[in-house]
Protein backbone atom coordinates (compact mmCIF):
# COMPACT_ATOMS: atom_id res chain seq x y z
CA UNK A 1 0.00 0.00 0.00
CA UNK A 2 0.78 3.15 -0.21
CA UNK A 3 1.97 5.91 2.09
CA UNK A 4 0.04 8.08 3.51
CA UNK A 5 1.27 11.95 3.61
CA UNK A 6 -0.26 12.61 7.32
CA UNK A 7 0.89 11.47 10.66
CA UNK A 8 -2.70 9.64 11.90
CA UNK A 9 -3.48 8.66 14.77
CA UNK A 10 -4.19 5.23 16.40
CA UNK A 11 -8.25 5.69 16.66
CA UNK A 12 -10.04 2.19 16.09
CA UNK A 13 -10.32 -1.30 17.83
CA UNK A 14 -10.72 -4.53 16.52
CA UNK A 15 -14.66 -4.54 17.55
CA UNK A 16 -15.48 -0.82 17.11
CA UNK A 17 -18.54 -0.31 15.14
CA UNK A 18 -18.81 2.47 12.36
CA UNK A 19 -21.21 3.66 9.78
CA UNK A 20 -20.83 2.40 6.15
CA UNK A 21 -20.64 5.71 4.08
CA UNK A 22 -21.53 4.03 0.99
CA UNK A 23 -25.09 2.95 -1.02
CA UNK A 24 -23.57 -1.39 -0.59
CA UNK A 25 -26.50 -2.09 1.72
CA UNK A 26 -24.87 -1.80 5.08
CA UNK A 27 -25.62 0.77 7.66
CA UNK A 28 -23.24 -0.36 10.73
CA UNK A 29 -20.29 -2.56 10.01
CA UNK A 30 -18.20 -4.00 12.93
CA UNK A 31 -14.01 -4.47 12.13
CA UNK A 32 -12.99 -7.62 12.77
CA UNK A 33 -9.40 -7.30 11.67
CA UNK A 34 -6.34 -4.52 10.14
CA UNK A 35 -5.23 -6.12 6.76
CA UNK A 36 -1.15 -4.82 6.63
CA UNK A 37 -1.47 -3.44 10.07
CA UNK A 38 1.85 -1.91 11.60
CA UNK A 39 1.57 -3.15 15.52
CA UNK A 40 4.21 -5.22 17.81
CA UNK A 41 3.99 -8.88 18.03
CA UNK A 42 1.21 -9.90 19.86
CA UNK A 43 -0.38 -6.10 20.85
CA UNK A 44 -3.91 -5.84 19.33
CA UNK A 45 -4.33 -3.78 16.16
CA UNK A 46 -5.88 -0.59 15.57
CA UNK A 47 -6.82 0.73 12.35
CA UNK A 48 -6.85 4.83 11.33
CA UNK A 49 -7.35 6.87 8.46
CA UNK A 50 -7.26 5.07 4.65
CA UNK A 51 -6.43 1.75 6.35
CA UNK A 52 -7.84 -1.66 4.80
CA UNK A 53 -9.70 -3.44 6.96
CA UNK A 54 -12.27 -6.20 7.27
CA UNK A 55 -15.57 -5.98 8.62
CA UNK A 56 -18.60 -8.03 9.47
CA UNK A 57 -22.15 -6.19 8.75
CA UNK A 58 -24.06 -5.18 11.80
CA UNK A 59 -27.32 -3.78 10.16
CA UNK A 60 -28.66 -3.15 6.72
CA UNK A 61 -29.59 -5.16 3.92
CA UNK A 62 -30.73 -8.63 5.99
CA UNK A 63 -28.84 -10.65 2.95
CA UNK A 64 -25.62 -9.00 3.44
CA UNK A 65 -26.00 -9.13 7.54
CA UNK A 66 -23.24 -11.14 9.06
CA UNK A 67 -21.43 -11.07 5.96
CA UNK A 68 -17.61 -10.43 5.94
CA UNK A 69 -16.48 -7.61 3.44
CA UNK A 70 -13.32 -5.58 2.69
CA UNK A 71 -13.33 -1.86 3.73
CA UNK A 72 -11.68 1.58 3.73
CA UNK A 73 -12.02 3.44 6.81
CA UNK A 74 -12.79 7.32 4.98
CA UNK A 75 -14.04 9.27 8.43
CA UNK A 76 -12.41 9.16 11.72
CA UNK A 77 -13.52 11.25 14.80
CA UNK A 78 -10.06 11.13 16.48
CA UNK A 79 -7.92 14.41 15.19
CA UNK A 80 -4.87 13.98 13.09
CA UNK A 81 -2.09 16.05 11.89
CA UNK A 82 -1.48 17.01 7.72
CA UNK A 83 2.12 17.80 6.87
CA UNK A 84 0.45 21.14 6.02
CA UNK A 85 0.41 22.04 10.27
CA UNK A 86 -3.52 21.66 10.23
CA UNK A 87 -5.06 19.09 12.57
CA UNK A 88 -8.35 17.37 10.55
CA UNK A 89 -11.41 15.15 12.51
CA UNK A 90 -15.15 14.30 11.26
CA UNK A 91 -18.15 14.08 13.44
CA UNK A 92 -18.23 9.92 12.52
CA UNK A 93 -16.39 7.19 12.03
CA UNK A 94 -17.41 5.53 8.64
CA UNK A 95 -16.22 2.85 6.25
CA UNK A 96 -16.71 2.44 2.02
CA UNK A 97 -17.33 -0.90 1.37
CA UNK A 98 -15.03 -2.73 -1.38
CA UNK A 99 -15.87 -5.44 -3.94
CA UNK A 100 -12.90 -6.74 -4.64
CA UNK A 101 -8.99 -6.66 -3.19
CA UNK A 102 -7.93 -4.49 -6.37
CA UNK A 103 -9.75 -1.55 -4.01
CA UNK A 104 -12.81 -1.50 -6.37
CA UNK A 105 -16.00 -0.17 -4.28
CA UNK A 106 -18.98 -1.80 -3.96
CA UNK A 107 -21.17 1.04 -3.55
CA UNK A 108 -21.94 3.70 -6.44
CA UNK A 109 -21.74 6.84 -4.48
CA UNK A 110 -20.57 7.90 -1.13
CA UNK A 111 -22.42 9.60 1.46
CA UNK A 112 -20.49 12.54 2.87
CA UNK A 113 -17.69 14.10 2.70
CA UNK A 114 -13.87 11.24 2.37
CA UNK A 115 -10.38 12.31 3.65
CA UNK A 116 -8.47 13.62 1.15
CA UNK A 117 -5.40 10.68 2.51
CA UNK A 118 -7.97 7.70 1.29
CA UNK A 119 -7.74 9.54 -2.07
CA UNK A 120 -3.73 9.18 -1.86
CA UNK A 121 -4.43 5.28 -1.47
CA UNK A 122 -7.47 4.46 -2.56
CA UNK A 123 -8.22 6.43 -6.10
CA UNK A 124 -11.13 4.34 -6.59
CA UNK A 125 -13.07 4.81 -3.79
CA UNK A 126 -12.54 8.63 -3.76
CA UNK A 127 -14.16 9.01 -7.43
CA UNK A 128 -17.46 7.96 -5.87
CA UNK A 129 -16.99 10.55 -3.04
CA UNK A 130 -19.29 13.56 -3.60
CA UNK A 131 -16.51 15.68 -1.62
CA UNK A 132 -13.00 15.04 -0.92
CA UNK A 133 -12.14 17.44 2.25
Amino acid sequence: MKAVSARTTKSLNIGSLLDAADNSGARIVKIVSIKHGKTKKGRQGYAKIADWVKVSVRKGDPKMKGEVFDAVVVRQKKPWKRMTGERVCFMDNAVALLKDEKGNPKGTQIKGPVAREVQERWKEVAKIASIVY
